[in-house]
């Protein structure tokens, strides 16, 4: 059996992690981008949103502010966005290889919504940064969107203009319940899996730190985990 490590040491909030650096940027675990071929192996989970406060984030929105309260509470440990002002909250920390747990839900007093999960982002703040995005629009999360012109490679047969449509009829559950996203980004191939089923794939995906980014899309929406597990080396 063959260990490939990441090859630098990066001290973090005190503590060690392995990845590799980018200029005037914090990383976190699991975002060195090494060429190889082997299945992940996977570091300790890091829970993303606490359950109690917004630590570990920021905000920008479309009119400029950066104050997350405009948009973002944290009620009774869940993770609550009242869609306006439209921007995003997202991690402090980038990240690059990892497997992230998102479950959400759409209050059904208030109707279906629309927000997104983006990857990746790169390049100056902006209200949709160049990204991937893993669809979170109510009966269509597991569609891809590119956005900006991120370097990948999605099913040609399902692509139109920036979007790739999931490869089957929506599984999500009923307005009020919690729906389950399974996002992988494992160098260059990505993966959604939607509530257990596996809805859509991409390859050849630029293999750069990113932050993850909650978005607000002028629709309620809300979020208990937010979890994290770190790809740190492959085998």
């Amino acid at each position: 059996m063959i260990w490939i490590w990441l090859p630098l040491l990066l001290l973090v909030a005190g503590s060690s992690v392995l990845a590799t650096t980018v200029p005037s940027s914090p990383v976190a675990p699991g975002v060195a981008a090494v060429s190889s071929i082997g299945a992940p192996v996977f570091g300790k989970p890091i829970r993303l949103f606490n359950g109690k406060d917004l630590t570990g984030w920021t905000a920008f929105f479309q009119d400029k502010s950066i104050d997350p309260a405009k948009a973002w509470s944290v009620q009774d440990e869940i993770l609550v966005c009242n869609g306006r002002p439209i921007g995003y909250l997202q991690t402090e920390l980038q990240y690059e290889n990892y497997e992230l747990i998102v479950e959400w839900r759409f209050d059904p007093k208030k109707g279906a919504g629309n927000s997104g999960v983006l990857l990746r982002i790169k390049g100056e703040p902006n209200v949709w940064p160049n990204s991937i995005e893993a669809q979170l629009h109510s009966r269509n999360a597991g569609d891809i969107w590119n956005i900006g012109g991120f370097q990948m490679k999605a099913e040609q047969e399902r692509t139109n203009g920036r979007r790739t449509t999931k490869a089957h009829e929506t599984n999500e559950k009923p307005l009020g319940e919690w729906n389950r996203y399974r996002i992988r980004l494992d160098r260059g191939d990505l993966t959604l899996e939607v509530n257990g089923l596996v809805q859509n794939e991409a390859s050849e995906c630029e293999q750069i730190p990113g932050r993850i980014v909650l978005q607000s899309e002028g629709a309620a929406i809300e979020f208990k985990t937010v979890e994290l597990r770190p790809i740190i080396a492959w085998k």
